[in-house]
């Protein structure tokens, strides 16, 4: 692993920095294949939308410049790249500093592989999602408490990814992932109206969705659907798609996901 804070390589990070003290500031993880940085364009775009909505001033050309350095100290950089929008050190108390945001980024290095369907085990987690408020809706915040307690029941049950719902009874998304259902032969995508994160390989189907004319739903999703489901998968950035082959004790369907994958053409990710 290696780590740059503005560019620099670093080996620590500052005691007062707020990332620590108060999660604040924004996120974004990305895949790095055969040295391409994949969905760049989106993360950028996020990353922009959660500094403007954070008041982060931040200077994303950092980004590309640790890249750099990366790709030249690796010719053939496989792995994940994870970038870090802190608002800085700072004094105790939630005061914002006056100073500018510092830009971290991370690689984990790591095999990869073309995309395939990953075939996995799922169900519906327990743990309910709170209603964020409205400025925060969407964005990758550093506050991912209500995740790490999602993730912990998912373990326990033995799930690499579980549905999750919100405290008004509607499906939001996975715990680390997006979803897509299929419902009555139609995909639907549930609507982030009150929680959830606008993911960037959901944008990116929801585009390839539109180009080769499949149609798909953007709506709530009401937990006393779930007997309904037909197929079911999710997706990141980190991968486009994980079928669920089985939902609790009940088998879903599976061609779906192989035809969607093909439509689609999932394995090519720019």
């Amino acid at each position: 692993m290696q780590c740059y804070k503005n560019g620099q390589l670093i080996d620590s990070i500052p005691l007062l920095d707020r990332a620590f003290h108060y999660g604040d500031g924004c996120f974004t993880t990305a895949r790095i294949f055969h040295g391409n940085f994949e969905l760049k364009e989106l993360h950028f775009a996020r990353l922009k939308l959660a500094c403007n909505s954070l008041s982060l001033d931040a200077d994303l050309s950092f980004i590309e410049k640790s890249f750099v350095h990366l790709q030249q100290q690796h010719p053939n950089l496989n792995g994940t790249l994870k970038v870090v929008i802190s608002r800085g050190e700072g004094d105790r108390g939630y005061s914002l500093p006056l100073h500018a945001a510092d830009v971290y980024v991370w690689y984990y290095p790591r095999v990869t592989q073309a995309f395939q369907p990953e075939w996995i085990e799922s169900g519906m987690l327990n743990h309910a999602l709170g209603l964020n408020m409205p400025h925060l809706v969407g964005l990758k915040t550093l506050n991912r408490l209500e995740q790490v307690l999602l993730k912990q029941e998912a373990d326990q049950q033995g799930w690499l990814e579980a549905l999750v719902s919100d405290v008004q009874g509607s499906i939001v998304e996975g715990v680390s992932s997006n979803c897509f259902i299929r419902i009555n032969d139609r995909w639907i995508t549930p609507e982030l109206r009150y929680n959830g994160v606008h993911g960037v390989m959901r944008a990116k189907i929801l585009s390839r969705m539109q180009q080769y004319q499949v149609e798909c739903e953007q709506r709530c999703i009401d937990m006393s659907e779930i007997g309904r489901i037909q197929s079911l998968f999710f997706c990141n950035a980190l991968h486009p798609m994980k079928a669920v082959i089985r939902f609790h004790d009940r088998c879903l369907e599976q061609q779906p996901y192989l035809d969607l994958f093909e439509t689609l053409k999932l394995s090519q990710i720019d």
